[in-house]
């Protein structure tokens, strides 16, 4: 990726900008790491082309370079070989693994290719190793799978100076012996190095699916490196089989305005399916377009969901229905839960339909009357966009005794946020007396977090990404509590 970072990208150029908790925009797959490694990533586990010239540029203007004249190699190499070596250096990891996006070939990915082969010839054959990723394509027509391209692949890499330690295929079908033998003979690797990576039901099923290929095992062959207990896996293995056998059932509604490229909300995606297996509850998730949603429409859209989400976003396209949907859902007592603009909507149409006032969010009409929602005072001086929010994890103190407090089982978390207007508190009595209420406050700033209706079954908005921390052996609360109320909502419904 070009970019210093994707956090001003739109999200159909290249899905969801991704925040850790120290406050990195990053590329979507990060996400994925933290989901299936239950950990924390951070800054330093993501870096673009962008920052990598940035960087360089940064230390020319400031001579460290001593006038001389600056180039992609030594200097751009030797900054991405900076990166790579950075967490390394902690000593707290007995691996480091680099994964380089695009393809062999490309013009943007050759000063990492002669980064990774600098750093094979740093490290040694046996200190680090290069595990290349390739498509084995399947022709109907032919009723064949063809090696070709990795062939092609390969020697291309090998015309760079590096060569391959093992394959991992890209295949929709099983690769037979007599495909591994050529590969092996073409690629100059071992038969045994050949990994199958085929396609899955679900994406949770590859760590099974690699170690079935012994992946695990010619990386540590390979290394000389020998581990004598077999991976953990039982609790993964539960979660795909409640995952793959669901007793119940529940559609859920996420409101949106990137709804054509479901990878723009490809976190709260995932998150739904950890608290799907988490329920034993399979959950479709409905992508609807906020843009069509009326309310001529909103019944019809909206009518036949045991809950709905309104989904995080920025700018005012969508979002009059975003505040139709809520206004449908919290008359109706569907099970709603509010991300970020979701809140903030929620606070609108509140403040429109209950408290009767002309209300609106700034980011929606600058000239509102009464902006219930509005720009954070730290963010109207600053012009650039890059980097620029409020971003990462932010404590949020909630109120003793409310369905946020229940949910969580505590009443201090930590939670990421991306975001640069806030519940503006001018209006916190007024909306307070009125019956939604401000049960999760940032104990420094005072900005209103978690919003609730007292007179719902369950309502809940909250101004951060709960989305960004659910993993496979941690859903996240609020996404488990609410598939349970739209379980339970249904159960209404049939009864």
């Amino acid at each position: 990726m070009s970019p210093t970072d994707p956090g001003t990208l739109n999200p159909y150029e290249h899905g969801e900008c991704y925040v850790t908790d120290d406050g990195a925009e990053t590329d979507l797959d990060l996400g994925h790491y933290e989901r299936f490694l239950n950990i924390r990533t951070s800054q330093a586990n993501n870096v673009t082309t962008g920052r990598i010239y940035n960087n360089v540029i940064t230390k020319e203007r400031h001579g460290e370079y001593l006038g001389k004249t600056v180039q992609v190699v030594p200097h751009i190499t030797d900054e991405i070989k900076r990166n790579i070596f950075l967490l390394g250096e902690s000593g707290q990891y007995d691996f480091i693994i680099t994964e380089i996006g695009g393809s062999v070939g490309d013009i943007e990915s050759l000063p990492f290719v002669e980064a990774v082969r600098q750093v094979r010839w740093d490290l040694g054959a046996h200190s680090s190793m290069v595990i290349h990723l390739t498509l084995i394509p399947y022709l109907k027509a032919a009723k064949e799978l063809k090696t070709k391209p990795t062939q092609h692949s390969v020697k291309e890499l090998l015309s760079y100076g590096i060569q391959p330690d093992i394959l991992v295929c890209r295949t929709e079908l099983p690769l037979s012996m007599e495909i591994r033998k050529k590969l092996a003979l073409f690629c100059n690797v071992n038969v045994n190095s050949v990994i199958e990576a085929i396609d899955a039901d679900t994406i949770y099923d590859v760590p099974l699916l690699m170690k079935k290929e012994k992946l695990d095992e010619r990386v540590l062959t390979k290394l000389k490196m020998t581990s004598k207990h077999e991976p953990e896996l039982e609790q993964w293995k539960t979660f795909l089989g409640k995952l793959k056998s669901p007793v119940n059932e529940v559609t859920i509604g996420l409101v949106g305005k990137y709804v054509s490229l479901p990878d723009a909300y490809k976190s709260i995606a995932e998150a739904f399916i950890h608290a799907g297996s988490q329920n034993d509850c399979k959950v479709n998730v409905k992508w609807i377009s906020s843009e069509e949603i009326s309310k001529e429409t909103v019944e019809p859209i909206l009518g036949n969901l045991d809950g709905v989400l309104v989904a995080p976003g920025f700018g005012e396209r969508g979002l009059e229905g975003k505040i139709e949907a809520i206004r449908y859902v919290r008359e109706n007592k569907i099970p709603f839960l509010g991300v970020c603009l979701g809140m903030q909507c929620a606070v609108v149409e509140f403040s429109r339909n209950v408290l009767g006032i002309d209300a609106s969010s700034t980011e929606l009409n600058p000239k509102t009357k009464h902006p219930v929602i509005d720009m954070m005072e730290e963010q109207k001086k600053i012009t650039t966009k890059g980097g620029t929010m409020r971003l990462g994890a932010y404590a949020c103190k909630l109120k003793k005794g409310s369905k946020a407090n229940h949910i969580y089982g505590d009443t201090m978390i930590h939670e990421r946020h991306r975001h640069r207007y806030e519940f503006n508190n001018k209006y916190l009595d007024q909306i307070e007396e009125a019956g939604m209420k401000a049960v999760g406050i940032n104990p420094e700033s005072g900005l209103v977090e978690v919003i609730e209706l007292k007179d719902h079954p369950w309502f809940v908005g909250v101004q951060f990404h709960p989305e960004l921390k659910s993993t496979v052996l941690n859903p996240h609360p609020l996404f488990v509590k609410f598939v349970a109320a739209a379980m339970e909502h249904k159960k209404t419904v049939i009864s």
